[in-house]
């Protein structure tokens, strides 16, 4: 509910007290902020104490008679402080001409009200106004609201290419003083962990890409039919020898192809991520099992289930924000961008479907998502130019 507070000035108490009766029981809906708006009436006999009121408690629409005993309306019009959360006024007036109408819209008025008028036609003006305050204050909180998200991501975002740069910086001051000595075989440990590093910058800025082209919509989508177990099997194929490394089974169930209409690079990021965070969020010598199944609709749900780490409650709960990365004993020598899982729920969400986690420390995790088809007229999504990102 949002209350927005109504001045009406004028010298007679009849037409304050026929305000008061029409606004303070009136409500209505605006559908562009979802909300319902109602009023809270202040009354003042004249200019002068309009000025008072205003300077101590500010409306949001001010009811203005023109003629007024001492300071007619225009000259409150004059007086009234300018700046963001300019006051709309409203002139009342029963002698209404080019003139007045002129001078009143140069100096900032926003309607005209003539006497007599009904309930009815009060009412609509201050509802026009009303619904104009309204959408204002929420642009403003939006654009406030873009400002502080954008602050903090470029603030997270210097955090953590700070950590692999710096730590690039000190290996090469080490290799410069050859400190190690002149033998190069000694510092191929530090030119290993380097390139980690590098490696780590390189898909956080492979990740921001692609989130950036989900948000943006810069590259049209080829909508087609996509063999999901096509593209299962291609993701678990490029995990197979990180896998392997550590001894993780890769198991793939399906009773057959799932065709879905859909971007085939949209549904790579989306497999890439989940499998590769299955395997790297593992234990040695666990599995990874990769389920597919077909929707009546043309849909389908897949689960990707992992034998690793698991996660709290809590975890779970900021799991798919931007740079969330789930920080314990267990992941402090995990890399990560901590953006995949971000991206991966844009994608479900452009696929008007949901992803959720199911997780338990020390036991796993299994991520299950939903996939509607897409429609070719759909709204121009991204592409990312390499799929294979990771989430955390």
């Amino acid at each position: 509910m949002e209350t927005l507070r109504v001045m009406i000035v004028d010298d007679e108490p009849g037409m304050r007290m026929g305000v008061q009766r029409a606004l303070r029981d009136y409500r209505f809906y605006l559908p562009d902020t979802d909300c319902d708006v109602g009023f809270e009436i202040i009354e003042a006999e004249s200019g002068e104490r309009a000025l008072e009121l205003i300077h101590d408690t500010p409306p949001a629409i001010l009811l203005l008679d023109h003629k007024l005993p001492g300071m007619t309306g225009m000259d409150v019009l004059e007086r009234l402080p300018k700046g963001e959360e300019d006051i709309l006024t409203i002139m009342i007036t029963a002698y209404a001409s080019i003139e007045i109408a002129v001078k009143a819209t140069k100096e900032g008025a926003y309607d005209f009200l003539p006497k007599p008028f009904t309930p009815a036609e009060l009412k609509y003006s201050v509802k026009k106004a009303a619904s104009r305050v309204v959408l204002a204050r929420r642009a403003r909180d939006l654009a406030e609201e873009k400002r502080r998200v954008r602050f903090e991501f470029i603030r997270v975002l210097g955090h953590e290419l700070k950590a692999p740069l710096a730590a690039v910086d000190s290996y090469l001051d080490l290799l410069q003083d050859r400190t190690l000595g002149e033998t190069v075989g000694k510092y191929d440990d530090m030119i290993g962990r380097s390139r980690t590093r590098i490696d780590q910058m390189r898909t956080l800025i492979i990740d921001l890409l692609d989130m950036t082209k989900i948000e943006s919509g810069t590259r049209v989508r080829e909508i087609e039919p996509v063999d999901l177990v096509d593209v299962a099997t291609s993701s678990i194929e490029l995990m197979e020898s990180r896998a392997a490394e550590r001894h993780i089974d890769l198991n793939l169930h399906v009773d057959g192809p799932v065709v879905i209409d859909a971007d085939r690079t949209e549904m790579d990021i989306i497999f890439n991520n989940l499998i590769s965070n299955a395997v790297k969020y593992n234990r040695d010598d666990g599995t990874v099992d990769v389920t597919i199944k077909a929707t009546g609709d043309g849909g389908a749900r897949l689960s990707v289930a992992d034998t690793g780490i698991g996660m709290t409650k809590d975890d779970q709960a900021k799991l798919f924000g931007e740079f969330a990365r789930i920080r314990n004993r267990h992941t402090k020598h995990i890399l990560g961008s901590g953006l995949g899982l971000s991206i991966v729920k844009r994608l479900v969400t452009i696929y008007g479907g949901d992803i959720r986690v199911n997780s338990t420390p020390d036991v796993g995790s299994t991520f299950s998502a939903s996939l509607r088809p897409a429609e070719p007229e759909d709204a121009p999504a991204e592409q990312a130019d390499d799929a294979d990102g990771d989430a955390e």
